[in-house]
């Protein structure tokens, strides 16, 4: 039995950070909504589920437990001011997020997950989720283990674009995709991927909620990442084992990128590209980094109401990244959690 995950916790500093200049405007927004409810600290508790018995989906499933309790300091900075002296302190909340199989029954909690994921674009998203649900082999919904209601916090899965090629779905994004990608010389290499390349191609498929736990992002692209491997040898046909068999990885998400370009940005060229993208996921930024090709194209979605993104207008992005760049992205993505 191979020994369980070690159990890592995280002092009340260790709370979401700066992964990327979007995080730093969320972690703003949400530290000024935690401050007007006291939830100015934040612990938490990794650990492992059931041992794993070597085949692959019955391995151990992450759990992290959530803690959120007043900051000590703050608490008595608070009771200084108010001249208080009831001595009340905000009670602990705990919440245990758990790994899951994908089961019909997180339908609902999926569509409204990826409900926005090709924007106000009207597609078979349905039939979609349902994609996503059927392939259990690979596949990972995340929730709080023993709540009442079916709501998801995450969802993440690999769908071979060939093994599913006459689905309405898959035609319909395919469509999309191509009407969106600019002329020039990325739109040869999105073809390529697919028609000629979809048999190798997994479109990577990951959405989280707003305030989803970082330390959760890792163990999750973890278990994606394990899954396709053991698809390859575990499945029961050759047909399916060679369908995980990727050697691309195409992921379609979003970015912000600043509405006006400056005079001093345009002079400095691509140097000050980047610096003009704000990434949605932590994520995104290690395989926009490591991409093969990338391209952004403009979404109808209505005017965004942060203030810290005034500047910024949501953009599509699609990216290819390949298969033999994974190992690279779970490693810079740990060191990214563990050095925030």
């Amino acid at each position: 039995m191979p020994p369980k995950a070690k159990r890592r916790r995280l002092s009340s500093s260790s709370r979401p950070r700066t992964f990327s200049p979007f995080a730093r405007s969320l972690a703003l927004a949400a530290s000024a909504s935690s401050r007007g409810k006291q939830d100015d600290a934040r612990e938490s508790n990794c650990r492992a589920g059931a041992p794993d018995d070597g085949f692959g989906k019955n391995a151990q499933k992450e759990k992290v437990r959530q803690t959120e309790s007043s900051d000590e300091e703050s608490t008595h900075s608070q009771s200084s001011d108010d001249g208080g002296d009831d001595g009340e302190i905000e009670g602990v909340v705990q919440a245990d997020f758990a790994f899951f199989d994908p089961k019909p029954g997180d339908f609902h909690g999926v569509k409204i997950l990826l409900q926005n994921y090709l924007g106000d674009e009207e597609w078979d998203l349905s039939g979609f989720v349902d994609l996503i649900l059927g392939q259990t082999t690979v596949g990972t919904v995340v929730k709080i283990e023993g709540a009442e209601d079916d709501g998801l916090f995450s969802v993440v899965s690999a769908l071979n674009l060939d093994r599913y090629k006459d689905h309405k779905c898959i035609v319909e994004l395919k469509e999309y995709l191509l009407k969106v990608c600019p002329e020039n010389d990325v739109i040869s290499d999105l073809r390529a991927l697919l028609k000629e390349q979809a048999q190798r191609t997994g479109l990577l498929v990951s959405q989280h909620v707003m305030n989803f736990p970082p330390q959760l992002v890792p163990p999750l692209y973890d278990a994606l990442f394990d899954e396709v491997s053991w698809a390859t040898e575990d499945e029961p046909t050759e047909e399916l084992r060679n369908s995980f068999k990727f050697s691309n990885y195409l992921l379609v998400s979003k970015i912000y990128k600043l509405k006006s370009v400056t005079k001093k940005s345009k002079q400095n060229g691509n140097r000050d590209k980047d610096a003009d993208i704000l990434f949605s996921k932590l994520e995104d930024e290690i395989f926009y980094k490591l991409s093969s090709w990338s391209f952004s194209f403009p979404l109808r979605t209505p005017p965004v109401t942060n203030h810290e993104l005034k500047n910024y207008q949501l953009t599509g992005l699609v990216m290819a990244v390949q298969a033999e760049k994974v190992m690279q992205f779970r490693e810079e993505l740990k060191s990214m959690i563990d050095e925030s």
